[in-house]
């Protein structure tokens, strides 16, 4: 079927499943209705302000569609393919990075044309999480058919494509690179994990949901931008779409027993595998350009600035006395370079000074490893929930509260909520020594926030002596750290059993069971999701609470968007777009308890102990169970 049918599609769809047929803004296709909520989840777990903010990100991204698609418009001269080899050329690098953010956020990527890439990652959180509640709350977001749900935070983009191919170092023994925080993104295909990781969401049952790689292809041949696309990789949409495409592709996905439900042709299928293909590439040219990794922040002004001896002509900027000295500590007694490499010396005892000159000007602020921090289980995570059957008899965790997350060592097993493990004869046998271990993201940007809420933590003091509004954000694959204080207060205090005044932090129990006396995430510490291969980098550093704010300090200075010319407004693209509530000073509130009024109580693991599926599988996790 060719494109002159598409209304004899919809209307079939229509006959067929009842649905509600409504013209959708900016496209000439309709969004079919989507089917009662799948709501499975005790109460609190979605917060109740969840609809109207779904709508919000909606409409935001609808603007940032509109902003690509001027810029399209407006592109000239029109790049053409010179030389031999053809290169798309003069403007070749504008067309691909429109078309990546014509991609990114484009609704109808999605059964139900409500859900872009970007509805889990908007700019103004630094390509993360941009609703606040979700946030503290439901921790994972929701997909195209609501309220299915992730079972992690959505990663930051930011610089995500300066990850390698997943590979094994036989030296050191450790795994480097890959996307997604278990790193099942490989990029062996693609030889770009971010294009590989781009790929996945589409056709993830808890995100955007759709039941077939195919339809990528079938909506970008309907796409006011398809021109686009075809400049940009000359793809072949001349695809014999069978009738029933729309309705098919209007399906969440589980609604099919198989996961090619749009019957093509092998020269087909392989046309439309090449679509995803080249979706993914161009969200990858996305990722790595200035629009979200543009390596302005303030530190980078810093680096380059000339007092420093660095970039001739560039303006000085220095740090604050408490920035340069978080700076001090991130490369010393925190030993937070040790993973978050900044490119500089790691100075970790007392009286050392850092004597060399800095080794990358672009410093990323990631090793591109993985690590077990130790986190406890976080029990709002949604996917704990969801093991009841939804309206189309689909249930996303059979294994309910028996599920564990094991990071890296799930994908080695070729575990579930995971990817096959593409080299699992030579990888399989490392899954043991990487059960917990999750990818470190780069510490860049882990603090911008729109300009409405100028801080991710609360109980601030602005310039003028009244408290700041804050975003609330959320930290860690599994969400359960709430602000930046809490984040080195944990590597911080992490194994201490003591400290000065005789209070324990490290507890044997979850969280929402801290004993009397204590206060979670301040004074206690539960006990690890995964108990084995815990990082020791961290943990008993010894900061005092002043030098736990100064690492927090230094962090805001990764932030890019930063101006020297007027340093309180950012630069950042698509930064304005944010039209929601910040969350409001709370008398009393602090960075430090931010967020504890959410802390639920975990359920009797041994009741619901972890899952055959996962720790069943040889090589089974050890030496120590988990609980």
């Amino acid at each position: 079927m060719r494109q002159d049918t598409r209304t004899l599609v919809r209307a079939a769809f229509a006959t067929v499943l009842g649905v509600l047929s409504v013209p959708l803004a900016g496209s000439p296709e309709v969004r079919a209705q989507v089917p009662p909520n799948y709501n499975p989840y005790p109460s609190g777990i979605l917060p109740a302000n969840l609809d109207s903010e779904r709508s919000r990100i909606e409409r935001e991204i609808t603007t940032i569609f509109g902003r690509y698609f001027a810029e399209w418009q407006a592109l000239t001269p029109t790049p053409t393919n010179v030389g031999n080899p053809p290169i798309l050329a003069p403007n070749g690098y504008d067309a691909q990075r429109i078309l990546g953010g014509l991609l990114n956020f484009d609704l109808n990527i999605s059964p139900f044309r409500n859900m872009a890439c970007a509805s889990c990652h908007m700019p103004y959180t630094a390509f993360s999480g941009p609703i606040p509640s979700v946030n503290l709350t439901m921790i994972a977001y929701a997909g195209s058919y609501p309220y299915r749900a992730a079972k992690r935070t959505a990663q930051r983009y930011t610089y995500s494509h300066t990850f390698p191919v997943l590979n094994l170092d036989t030296t050191q023994m450790l795994f480097f690179g890959g996307n997604f925080w278990d790193g099942r993104a490989t990029g062996m295909k693609l030889q770009a994990p971010d294009a590989e990781q781009a790929q996945g969401p589409p056709v993830d049952p808890g995100e955007m949901n759709l039941p077939d790689t195919a339809c990528i292809a079938w909506r970008l041949s309907e796409a006011s931008y398809r021109p686009l696309f075809e400049l940009v990789w000359g793809a072949d949409f001349d695809i014999n779409w069978p009738s029933n495409t729309e309705q098919v592709c209007s399906t969440p996905q589980g609604a099919f027993p198989t996961t090619t439900p749009v019957a093509l042709s092998p020269t087909d299928r392989t046309r439309a595998t090449n679509i995803y293909d080249h979706w993914g590439q161009s969200l990858s040219f996305l990722e790595r350009s200035n629009d979200i990794s543009p390596f302005n922040s303030k530190f980078d002004f810093f680096l380059a600035s000339a007092g420093k001896g660095g970039v001739e002509g560039a303006p000085i900027v220095t740090l604050t006395a408490d920035e340069m000295a978080g700076f001090v500590l991130f490369n010393g007694k925190g030993n937070c370079n040790s993973c978050h490499v900044d490119g500089r010396s790691t100075t970790l005892m007392p009286g050392q000074t850092d004597t060399g000159t800095t080794a990358s000007v672009q410093p990323l602020f990631t090793c591109h490893g993985f690590a077990n921090e130790g986190l406890p289980l976080n029990p709002r995570i949604t996917l704990f929930y969801e093991s009841k059957p939804d309206s189309f008899g689909f249930t996303f965790n059979p294994d309910g509260l028996r599920y564990r997350d094991l990071g890296l060592g799930n994908f080695l097993r070729s575990g579930p909520q995971s990817f096959a493990d593409p080299n699992q004869p030579a990888w399989l046998s490392f899954a043991p020594e990487t059960d917990g271990q999750m990818q470190v993201m780069t510490a860049r940007d882990v603090a911008l926030t729109p300009p409405q809420c100028p801080t991710t933590e609360a109980g601030q003091i602005g310039p003028t002596g009244a408290p700041l509004p804050y975003f609330q954000k959320e930290f860690f694959h599994n969400g359960y750290i709430k602000s930046l204080k809490q984040l080195v207060h944990f590597y911080n205090t992490r194994d201490f059993q003591t400290t000065p005044v005789g209070v324990s932090y490290a507890f044997p129990v979850t969280s929402g069971h801290c004993p009397p006396g204590t206060v979670e995430r301040v004074t206690c510490w539960p006990q690890p999701e995964v108990p084995n291969n815990l990082d020791m980098t961290t943990g008993a550093l010894g900061l005092t609470d002043t030098e736990e704010n100064q690492i927090v300090a230094f962090l805001q200075t990764l932030t890019d968007g930063y101006n020297p010319a007027n340093p309180t407004v950012s630069t950042y693209k698509n930064i304005d777009t944010f039209t929601g509530q910040c969350s409001p000073p709370v008398p009393g509130q602090t960075a430090s308890t931010q967020g504890n009024e959410t802390i639920i109580p975990t359920w009797n693991l041994a009741q619901f102990p972890c899952a055959t599926d996962i720790c069943g599988v040889a090589p089974v996790p050890g030496p120590k169970p988990i609980p």
